[in-house]
């Protein structure tokens, strides 16, 4: 089966606010969701047609789960390989886990990423201390100590500078599954957002340019103030990467840009294959938005258009305490507002997010 029809069921991996907005834009399509989460109060299950809390291992739970809809997506990239499998077996998973075991893995995606001819940091595998201590001989600093699996938002990641304690780092870390990374002197942070449909057709947004405070996206501002010829670069990257994994949906990938001399040279970061943070602005400023072409190439429908509605968009994350604020948003002529629903308000935790376009 390559489509579904109007009125089928999209079941979805998780229930946080990626999950709950593409209910949302698989409603407006006439599509229902199935959201599967082990979390009570997840904020997509107010907004789905079914639910089902359960833990992502548990098998008789994930087999019902699939036999009650019609395909089946995820809204973040830690699903265990097992749930997959259990998955795979019943029902199309799209995209496919094998798109999940190359990105749960940092050494492994980076590995990925150089041979489709891309460029990353410079980096070393790390196991144990004389390992760590032998990737920082060779590196220097700065340099970043990061787990290989299960990081997100700053987490399981540690700055590595000139007298830092090593073993202190390394043990604070917590796992002996490691990769040491060369900082990068990026000029900034961009990503694209693209999607690819089950037919191989590929179609991206105007790049994004990303501002993180605390390890945390902060600010997208769309276009990116980047020569033309480097976002070209980095869409066919992004082109790159799909084709090689025969990807179906949205995707992101993040990268650096290096200011050299007259050049801007693109490095990759990582992959996330969903749809991302940087991507809320197409909500209000694209013709159609991330979570409704995702819902469309996991339906194996036609994919929308990107176009981007204004001449400049900023899109602005509201985290923690922020989001207490969402009044006097309201009150500013042109801001778009979209809260998540989540009930308990936490430092560093993503609660909503608001848009501003300039006509």
């Amino acid at each position: 089966m390559t489509h579904i029809l109007p009125g089928a069921t999209i079941g979805i991996l998780g229930g946080g606010q990626l999950a709950r907005m593409l209910a949302l834009a698989g409603a407006r399509l006439g599509l229902k969701t199935h959201i599967y989460s082990p979390v009570a109060d997840d904020p997509a299950f107010d907004v789905c047609a079914a639910q089902t809390r359960a833990e992502f291992l548990d098998e008789a739970a994930l087999r019902a789960f699939a036999q009650s809809v019609d395909v089946i997506t995820y809204e973040f990239e830690n699903v265990p390989a097992r749930t997959a499998e259990v998955l795979e077996e019943l029902r199309p998973v799209r995209p496919n886990p094998k798109i999940l075991a190359l990105t749960q893995d940092r050494l492994v995606e980076k590995q990925f990423i150089r041979r489709i001819g891309a460029t990353t940091a410079d980096f070393f595998d790390v196991n144990d201390l004389p390992s760590f201590t032998k990737a920082v001989e060779t590196l220097g600093y700065p340099s970043i100590l990061k787990t290989r699996r299960f990081g997100y938002d700053g987490k399981g990641q540690s700055k590595v500078t000139q007298h830092a304690d090593l073993s202190k780092i390394f043990n604070d870390l917590g796992t002996t599954c490691c990769i040491l990374e060369k900082f990068v002197p990026f000029s900034k942070e961009v990503s694209v957002i693209a999607t690819r449909s089950i037919d191989g057709a590929f179609s991206a947004y105007d790049l994004c340019e990303n501002l993180h405070e605390n390890h945390i996206l902060k600010t997208t501002h769309v276009p990116a103030r980047i020569k033309q010829e480097t976002a070209q670069k980095a869409f066919q990257i992004a082109e790159d990467i799909a084709n090689a994994t025969n990807y179906v949906g949205v995707f992101a990938v993040e990268m650096f840009i290096v200011s050299k001399q007259q050049e801007e040279i693109v490095i990759v970061n990582e992959i996330a294959p969903r749809v991302h943070n940087s991507g809320h602005w197409t909500l209000d400023g694209a013709t159609t938005s991330q979570f409704e072409q995702h819902m469309r190439a996991v339906a194996g429908w036609p994919l929308g258009s990107t176009l981007r509605l204004g001449s400049n968009i900023t899109m602005n994350n509201l985290i923690g305490s922020e989001a207490d604020d969402w009044l006097k948003i309201m009150e500013e002529k042109g801001a778009m507002l979209h809260l998540y629903g989540k009930k308990e308000t936490r430092p560093g935790r993503k609660m909503g997010h608001y848009t501003k376009i300039a006509p």
